[in-house]
């Protein structure tokens, strides 16, 4: 594999940094650092004590490798961590979820006590409906306040909940059902996407069909749509709570290792993999992670754009930031529905502080130009972040600059489903000294948890090389295993390099000890024997001015193996010419090299994307090389830029060279 980072990679992405004036962390951030790493089971000791807990643990951590178990004799609640806490304090009245529908008019803000209240009579309706601790509840709801509520009810009665994302099929549902044994499905009549509506309790009824173990299901009323109710299974959410007569329900006793929750991750093919995660080590890493990183105070109003269906939206939508008795916004919608412009209007109309998105979404909004966001206020916001993917330097500097008004740090953070929580990222609750951000760098590893980049024999390499990115210790919040099946999780996880973590991600650590993520391990193209990165070709692409969003994807090819076709999304005021074309085409070459030059470029007015902003590469993998099938579609956002691709390609594909 390639090796060494190319200097004009990481040239010029200074520019403007030093005015910021923003302390990150300096003497320390290495002090808490060094001594973390010196002894981590000490440092997640002290940590954990953050927590409320029903009895101390007898021990830390009990490491039997690949298993691990945190605070082993301890018990507790996440459901009394993220609201018990709170109903006695100064937060009491204070707004826990400000939340904003699809409809600009819709709107809803329910405090601490509200909160409390409503998850403690959910979580009585649940035990009338013979949910018992250890049952698995599957909620299946769109982004509105009831979600928050329905896994806190669970959690609370120690149930552990699948939360399966609102834009996933009936097939999606049953797989997860069947493969956990639910018996309990939280569902809507239906919910809103992008103007129409989604009709979830119908979705709900077909996947019923294939799921034995299924005995109610619940649901909530959102959008007035005429569905069907089963007699003696469906139940509606409102008349269970208003007939409920009892408004406090007990917390169940937990152990530390108690399952809160089972998250089943989905890929391109075969069977997604259920993700299982503790109580006590998930909350401590939560709540550690959010101190640490976003440096929460009690002012601040935090937007996370992630639903709740993602691990994003299930650690700092919920679990890490109501521990903490902040304010969170919850969106329903997306960032460019019924305009380009909703995430800024959401921060000016909430001021919100800290917003935290994807850079997928950032390329997007910078499709459409400087104009839009700034002419809403963003004064409110204090810091940035992002998480799904690496951030490339220039829209770095664009989030920086256009949205921050160099004013805001932004922390770029990197972790997985299976860390469970941020894992690399700057620290900007540990202020002293100040070091500088790297644009496009995710900076180190948060304290307590040691990585290294190694190569194809497990070797650690030298700064600037790239390699594998591994974690060489147990830390809180990684998952216990994949759900009935220790083996697969071993195999997965802990066999590449044993005794360390495979993470699936090639990275590079710089000269100052800064890591820089450069792209699934698989996310690889080989052409002509070079293994060339879609994350570094991507990157390039949008370095260049005229491109707001790039896909880059390999076709089959008999003489090279594979080529690179490039899907290009331009921005606003750039036009799709032959000569622009070539213009890219040899910036790829000046930038990477000649080896890297595009068979084919192709410009599209969007990219076909997940709902979670995810642009779904294997699609257009699929167009490029003319396979019969594309694969399911569920989670697709706009399934016309799938056509539109199709049009694209079909219509250029001649100009290929064979």
């Amino acid at each position: 594999m390639s090796t060494d980072l190319k200097s004009n990679e990481v040239s010029n992405i200074y520019e403007d940094i030093s005015r910021a004036k923003i302390s990150l962390q300096g003497k320390k951030y290495d002090m808490l650092r060094k001594n973390a790493l010196e002894d981590p089971e000490l440092f997640w000791d002290q940590q954990a004590k953050n927590l409320v807990w029903f009895k101390y643990w007898d021990r830390t951590l009990t490491w039997d490798p690949p298993f691990a178990k945190w605070f082993v004799g301890g018990s507790l609640n996440a459901s009394v961590n993220c609201i018990d806490r709170h109903v006695d304090s100064q937060f009491k009245n204070k707004a826990a979820i400000i939340w904003q529908g699809e409809n600009e008019k819709e709107t809803r803000t329910i405090t601490y006590y509200q909160l409390y209240k409503d998850v403690n009579i959910f979580a009585n309706v649940l035990k009338s409906l013979g949910v018992k601790k250890g049952d698995r509840v599957i909620i299946y709801l769109p982004m509105v306040p009831e979600v928050t509520i329905a896994m806190l009810a669970c959690a609370r009665i120690g149930a552990t909940h699948i939360v399966v994302f609102s834009g996933f099929s009936a097939k999606a549902i049953a797989d997860r059902a069947n493969d956990s044994e639910s018996k309990i499905i939280i569902t809507a009549d239906g919910g809103y996407r992008r103007g129409k509506i989604i009709e979830l309790k119908k979705i709900v009824d077909e996947a019923a069909l294939s799921i034995p173990s299924l005995e109610k299901v619940i649901v909530l009323k959102r959008v007035s749509n005429d569905i069907k109710m089963t007699n003696n299974r469906d139940v509606w959410w409102h008349d269970i709570v208003q007939n409920e007569q009892e408004q406090y329900c007990k917390p169940e006793i937990l152990d530390s290792a108690h399952p809160l929750f089972i998250l089943y991750t989905s890929g391109t093919t075969g069977k997604p993999k259920g993700v299982l995660h503790s109580t006590g080590g998930y909350l401590t890493h939560l709540y550690t992670t959010a101190k640490l990183v976003f440096d929460f105070r009690p002012t601040d109003i935090f937007f996370s754009t992630a639903d709740v269906g993602w691990v994003t939206g299930h650690s700092y939508t919920v679990y890490g930031t109501l521990m903490h008795g902040i304010t969170e916004i919850m969106y329903e919608g997306t960032p460019d529905y019924p305009t380009p412009d909703r995430y800024w209007a959401i921060v000016e109309k909430h001021g919100a502080t800290i917003l935290y998105t994807t850079p997928t979404a950032l390329r997007m909004y910078i499709k459409y130009g400087d104009n839009i966001p700034t002419s809403f206020d963003l004064s409110s916001l204090r810091l940035l972040g992002t998480v799904g993917e690496s951030i490339n330097p220039d829209v770095w500097q664009w989030y920086f600059k256009t949205i921050g008004k160099q004013n805001c740090p932004i922390i770029d953070t990197w972790w997985q489903t299976e860390t469970g929580g941020i894992i690399l990222s700057a620290c900007t609750g540990i202020n002293d000294d100040t070091i500088p951000m790297k644009p496009g760098s995710a900076t180190f590893p948060i304290p307590g948890v040691d990585m290294v980049v190694v190569d194809e024999y497990g070797k650690v390499i030298d700064a600037n090389k790239k390699g594998y990115l591994m974690i060489k210790n147990p830390w809180p919040g990684m998952l216990m295993t994949l759900w009935k099946n220790d083996k697969k999780y071993q195999d997965v996880y802990w066999d590449k390099f044993k005794g360390m973590y495979y993470t699936g991600d090639y990275a590079l650590m710089d000269e100052d000890g800064y890591f820089w993520l450069l792209g699934r391990s698989d996310d690889v193209l080989k052409v002509a024997g070079h293994r060339l990165s879609t994350m570094e070709l991507e990157s390039t692409f949008v370095s260049h001015k005229a491109v707001a969003e790039a896909a880059v994807i390999g076709r089959l090819d008999q003489k090279k193996g594979e080529s690179v076709i490039a899907f290009l999304v331009l921005r606003s005021e750039y036009t799709p010419t032959e000569e622009l074309r070539k213009v890219l085409t040899d910036h790829i070459r000046k930038t990477i090299g000649p080896i890297a030059a595009p068979e084919g470029i192709y410009f599209v007015s969007k990219l076909p994307k997940t709902r979670s902003g995810k642009i779904m590469r294997r699609l257009l993998k699929s167009i490029a090389n003319k396979e019969d099938s594309i694969g399911d579609l569920t989670t697709l956002e706009d399934n016309t830029s799938v056509e539109e691709v199709k049009q694209v390609f079909n219509k250029l594909k001649s100009e290929i060279v064979e």
